[in-house]
């Protein structure tokens, strides 16, 4: 598949609101589209190592099905410190926040747009960040889309650089590696150089080099799955719904699967895109839209929203048994969720299977 990423679209031009806000551990720069309407949650969303939140998530809020969703909704998107464009270097003997501080950050831009409760959106480093400040902030937090997201505190870069052999070994290199599959850096060319454009010339190095020393030093989350009966009150999990979001050729497959394996499966959606690497946001956008209409619907919020390519479809389990078309049991892999507003299960868009089952998108 062929994916060209206009790093200058910006569909939302005239309607946002850029921020830097003042945070215990300095400034975040965010920008906002959009008023909070009601009491409804505001989808935040946070950007991966090498990434800021054009590059990470503009193609995917720039496709018309996502835009027929995000109308119901503000949007927040927040660049980690220092990686926004035209971002100025960190003085020397700058502290970069770890990623426990990175999280603690995100309180502070609530209090000053003056939003109540989110819906996240990460990926990689910003899924990590957006689950850690999930469990430690539960009321803020209304639901999770992670995608690529790896709950363990092992570094990637010594596997990265492992994996290169014959390259020069140099940031972007590494950063490209823990974006993409072996496959997709030798066979989607026009993504690929426009990608590693992007992180070499856009990003500024230095302070790429502070957030990613940031994310390969994390702490594991330390996530444990409840046993019922047991310890549900106890046991440090998330309690809202999370959607887990993989590409099947993605190299966080396994780390995806193993955060799987920790949550609530009462809560969480495996979600193992085909044909999709590791950018399913940019690659596979119309997929993760319907995944995500869904996924709101299931909380609901927006129960008939009518996207373009499903225009006769109005019924929530009519397009879910498209997504849901192949299923393969695991026991890791779960298919229901539960609304933290005890709304709506999503397990009944499933045709109404109870059966643990990843949902491989086969759109």
């Amino acid at each position: 598949m062929s994916t060209v990423l206009d790093l200058e679209q910006i569909s939302y031009a005239g309607n946002d609101a850029e921020h830097d806000v003042e945070t215990p551990h300095g400034v975040l720069h965010v920008t906002m589209r959009g008023v909070p309407k009601g009491n409804r949650p505001v989808i935040l969303t946070y950007h991966d190592i090498g990434l800021n939140h054009k590059s990470c998530f503009n193609t995917l809020f720039n496709y018309e099905d996502m835009q027929e969703i995000t109308q119901h909704f503000a949007v927040v998107h927040v660049d980690a410190p220092g990686q926004q464009e035209g971002a100025p270097p960190f003085p020397s003997g700058y502290h970069y926040p770890t990623m426990d501080e990175l999280a603690e950050m995100l309180p502070s831009v609530m209090t000053q747009l003056k939003v109540n409760s989110v819906i996240g959106i990460g990926v990689g480093a910003g899924a990590y960040v957006l689950t850690r400040f999930a469990l430690n902030n539960p009321s803020l937090v209304e639901g999770l889309v992670l995608i690529n997201v790896d709950p363990c505190a092992e570094g990637w870069i010594d596997w990265a650089a492992s994996k290169l052999s014959g390259w020069t070994s140099n940031l972007v290199d590494i950063v490209m590696a823990h974006h993409f599959s072996t496959d997709e850096l030798t066979e989607n060319q026009e993504l690929i150089q426009t990608y590693r454009l992007h992180i070499a010339q856009d990003i500024n190095q230095d302070n790429l080099a502070l957030f990613c020393g940031s994310y390969q030093y994390r702490r594991d989350l330390e996530i444990e799955r409840p046993i019922v009966g047991l310890n549900e009150d106890t046991v440090n999990t998330l309690t809202c719904p999370a959607l887990l979001v993989v590409g099947d050729t993605s190299p966080a497959v396994e780390a995806v699967v193993e955060c799987n394996s920790r949550l609530n499966p009462t809560k969480t959606t495996l979600l193992k895109m085909a044909d999709c690497g590791g950018l399913p946001q940019v690659v596979q956008p119309g997929k993760l839209a319907e995944a995500f209409k869904y996924f709101v619907q299931g909380m609901g919020y927006i129960p008939y929203v009518l996207l373009s390519h499903l225009s006769n479809e109005s019924v929530p389990s009519a397009g879910m048994t498209r997504l849901a078309r192949s299923r393969t049991t695991s026991s890791s892999s779960i298919a229901s969720m539960e609304s933290s507003r005890s709304r709506n299960n999503i397990s009944s868009l499933l045709e109404g299977n109870g059966a643990a089952g990843t949902l491989d998108s086969q759109i």
